[in-house]
């Protein structure tokens, strides 16, 4: 006999429970043949924002998840349009979510909603949502698919291109004139921006006549960031690149791709690169030789990875380091044939970074179990349009941010059964990935309050982060809770942080000791921080 079933969880059972495959009053189907509390359409808006809905979810596809949570938002904007406008550009511009792409989304819905006011409140807000040349060229093409070109719409865009001062605006055009079969040179001819600003002028000739020779000259003489752009195309080596980028401060998207083969070329890109196509950029760098064991390169990127203002400046989320962190780690990208020897301290610093990429954060002094589904479900499902991140990982280093934030945590990790997981705080992240991808079987929500229950642990508060799609277990979920509160601690609260923008939670809102929210969304820690405290 092994000392598992020496306490089976499954067994302590009362018998009134309900089996999680039939339906509390006020629970409704989940996808997985269990059941949930539905989230209601506010709830989803938010979900949708901060987790998006790429690559889908274990059980629903990408296309029908999408398209569930595009007909949340068609209410929520019935219902307050400006609400959701306000909302989107919250999130946004906090820098909450690790893609931008579904706040575009909502913006393009919004901008075409039958209401004027919602309209023109979506219309204004294209500059604060669409802050980079890539970013109103994805707009553009989402928007094209609910509405037409509009006087409104015309204005909308043309706001961003006079919204910007002149240099930013360089930038722009240099790093983004064309994304996705889109072109600023084609939103340029459409809105039809009017300035005053000579500069911005000439800026905007170049780019609706990018092969007029007096147009390339004009833009040339009043930007340095436009002649570097049309120099490099002509450097005769590396060297000379190199030079050109130190002269005219060239970012990575100016410089031809048969000169980025080169180290000194990356060596001088590296000096101005942002931080964030720094993170992106690791790979190449350690690829191209620049980064080794001791080398200044090296030391540079540690420097940088180490600031964490610099990091919250960038609204570099958690997801994208830990994206980042496992690509870099394992010496080779998921797509193409590019690999390299990672460097030891580089992959400590993007471990350091993940803890930094969280706004700073007060522990609570709580007692707490964080219980962490590692269900086949959350192996199978994508995080934030990553084609190598799951919500299992994304959810196993949200775990370590309550480890390295709170004093008194116990975790543990679950699918059918309950599985130790005694993190520590030095623990590196990739270990902690590692140890919870040894186990993916079903679904049992209810297992952790069980075990807490089982083990009488007095805890303030459960912690699940789990995808909701729970199945397999003799009791629902909420009849565990409710039994350890009665049992053990009638103050207990729950967390419940959703790994997927799905439309259920196990916990009901009416539940005022219990929270469900965005699991990945980078203000998490605040905001539970806050609902412990009370």
């Amino acid at each position: 006999m092994t000392y598992r079933r020496l306490f089976s969880l499954r067994q302590a059972v009362p018998q009134n429970a309900v089996p999680q495959s039939e339906p509390l009053p006020g629970q409704s189907p989940n996808n997985a043949g269990g059941h949930w509390y539905e989230v209601g359409d506010w709830g989803r808006l938010d979900r949708f924002l901060l987790l998006g809905s790429e690559g889908g979810t274990y059980y629903v596809g990408e296309r029908a998840l999408t398209r569930d949570n595009a007909m949340a938002v068609q209410r929520c904007l019935i219902e307050d349009g400006r609400r959701v406008v306000a909302r989107t550009v919250e999130i946004s511009q906090a820098g909450r979510a690790p893609r931008n792409d579904p706040a575009l989304f909502v913006l393009a819905m919004a901008a075409a909603a039958e209401d004027e006011a919602t309209r023109r409140a979506a219309l204004s807000a294209i500059p604060l949502v669409a802050r980079t040349g890539t970013h109103i060229l994805a707009f553009a093409d989402m928007v094209e698919g609910f509405r037409g070109w509009g006087r409104g719409l015309r204005r909308g865009v043309a706001r961003w291109f006079t919204s910007q001062d002149s240099d930013r605006l360089a930038l722009q055009a240099v790093k983004y004139m064309n994304r996705g079969g889109w072109a600023l040179r084609d939103l340029l001819r459409l809105a039809h921006p009017l300035t005053d600003e000579a500069a911005t002028r000439i800026l905007f000739d170049w780019i609706a006549h990018p092969n007029q020779a007096d147009a390339i000259g004009a833009a040339r003489a009043a930007f340095p960031l436009v002649d570097g752009l049309y120099r490099i195309r002509e450097a005769s080596g590396p060297t000379e690149a190199a030079a050109i980028i130190r002269d005219r401060r060239l970012p990575r998207e100016a410089v031809p791709t048969e000169k980025l083969t080169a180290p000194e070329v990356w060596e001088s890109l590296l000096a101005d690169m942002p931080l964030g196509a720094l993170i992106r950029n690791l790979g190449k760098l350690s690829q191209v030789g620049l980064l080794n064991i001791g080398s200044e390169a090296a030391a540079t990127v540690i420097r940088r990875l180490a600031d964490g203002e610099a990091l919250s400046r960038a609204r570099i989320h958690p997801v994208q380091v830990l994206l980042a962190l496992k690509t870099y780690a394992q010496g080779h990208g998921e797509r193409g044939k590019l690999s390299w020897i990672p460097v030891p301290a580089v992959v400590d610093a993007l471990d350091g970074a993940f803890d930094r990429a969280f706004a700073t954060i007060e522990p609570t002094g709580k007692r707490l179990l964080v219980a962490v589904d590692v269900s086949g479900s959350m192996h199978g499902t994508r995080c934030a349009g990553s084609p190598t991140l799951s919500a299992m990982e994304a959810a196993a280093a949200m775990a370590m941010g309550f480890v390295r934030t709170e004093r008194k945590v116990e975790v543990v990790a679950f699918d059918t059964e309950l599985h130790s997981a005694p993190l520590t705080p030095r623990q590196r992240l990739d270990d902690v990935v590692r140890l919870f991808g040894r186990w993916r079987g079903g679904t049992d929500v209810a297992l952790p309050m069980a075990y807490a229950l089982g083990r009488k642990l007095e805890v303030d508060a459960i912690v699940v982060i789990t995808d909701n799609e729970t199945w397999a277990g003799r009791q629902h979920p909420i009849q565990a809770l409710k039994r350890y509160r009665e049992t053990v601690n009638p103050a207990a609260k729950a967390v419940v942080l959703a790994a997927t923008a799905n439309a259920g939670s196990v916990v009901p809102d009416d539940d005022p000791l219990s929270l469900g929210c965005a699991g990945f969304d980078a203000a998490v820690p605040q905001v539970v921080a806050g609902f412990l405290k009370g």
